[in-house]
């Protein structure tokens, strides 16, 4: 299939280490979420009827690129989409968040469980990439995305959604064996998917590890650092690690070979370039809750952030996702504020 040449090249720039007349600029989950556009689209259809519908898919992935200027789109799909095709079923309950009816017990569960063919059981996503490309017109780069297999196996073991995520920890200190075998087939099936996004035409991919800050630093060596690091050596295309709260390990997420190291709001610009230095490139990392003060404080915040980061080897981002009552004027402004920057 031959896409639209690209038109806005800044996010991919970025990430090679190029220099940029100003940094580029996106923010997690935009794409819906505080769109109202998406909430009359969330009436309609249920949430995997949206992430599998490839003209939705493009709808949502897009519409922040049309309605508030990002300088890159982020596939609109779901980490969890991934459990569900090794055949743990997931249920979106509307207001309360995922549920999976089944869950990983035991070590003979973990074994059970079969990479799947990611071709035929996420064909759905690759369709969606591949539309979305199209309806871009070549604007800006779309980033493909998954989660990382520690937050899957969270979610795996769980069997929802948690502050702690006690039960999951708990697994992997009774049942480390079954923790690893489940992290290697996750991380399997993930390196599969990637590959799947990236040959439909995904043009960075980003890793997310949520819930990564939930582990101290000796366990997030053992439990997710080296399926980080696996998953990173085989991306081919400019990639971003989100591994949220582990700034104790920045230095290893650098060591992964990752383009970009997102970083959330508890890290200090200055901490961050200390440690990474400026052969890496970082993304981040304005507090999402800093979008509901007056536009002229987060146009006044957002110039200061790029300042202390340095135009060049950095994305302007959130901390973390955009949060869903964010009025689209303040999002607006936050983006503006980085395509005005000098």
């Amino acid at each position: 299939m031959e896409f639209p040449k690209l038109k806005n090249d800044l996010l991919l720039r970025a990430l090679k280490g190029e220099t940029v007349e100003r940094p580029p600029v996106w923010m997690m989950r935009q794409a819906g979420r505080f769109l109202p556009d998406y909430m009359v689209l969330r009436e309609k259809y249920t949430f995997f009827e949206r992430c599998e519908t490839p003209h939705l898919v493009s709808e949502i992935t897009t519409m922040p690129i049309w309605q508030v200027g990002s300088d890159a789109a982020i596939l609109f799909c779901d980490i969890l989409v991934v459990p569900m095709a090794m055949g743990y079923h997931v249920d979106m309950v509307p207001g309360v968040g995922p549920r999976l009816p089944r869950t990983v017990k035991t070590l003979a569960d973990a074994e059970a469980i079969v990479v799947p063919d990611v071709d035929i059981a996420l064909g759905y996503v690759m369709e969606g990439i591949k539309q979305t490309r199209m309806d871009l017109k070549g604007e800006v780069p779309l980033i493909g995305f998954a989660g990382a297999p520690w937050t899957l196996l969270c979610y795996m073991v769980q069997g929802k959604g948690s502050k702690d995520f006690s039960e999951a920890k708990k697994f992997c200190f009774e049942q480390p064996e079954a923790a690893r075998v489940l992290l290697q087939k996750i991380t399997d099936t993930t390196i599969a998917y990637m590959k799947a996004q990236i040959k439909a035409g995904a043009q960075a991919f980003q890793l997310f590890d949520s819930w990564a800050g939930l582990l101290s630093p000796d366990d997030f060596m053992e439990f997710s650092y080296p399926y980080l690091k696996q998953i990173v050596a085989e991306c081919t295309v400019p990639n971003i690690l989100f591994a949220k709260g582990s700034w104790y390990a920045l230095e290893e997420l650098k060591a992964t070979g990752a383009n970009g190291i997102g970083l959330d709001w508890a890290v200090t610009p200055e901490m961050a370039r200390k440690v990474l230095g400026h052969d890496v490139t970082i993304q981040g990392n304005f507090d999402p809750s800093r979008l509901y003060a007056p536009i002229p404080k987060i146009e006044q915040w957002t110039k200061e952030m790029i300042d202390r980061f340095g135009k060049d080897r950095y994305i302007v981002n959130l901390g973390h996702g955009i949060l869903p009552d964010v009025p689209v004027d303040h999002a607006r402004a936050f983006i503006n504020a980085v395509k005005n920057y000098s």
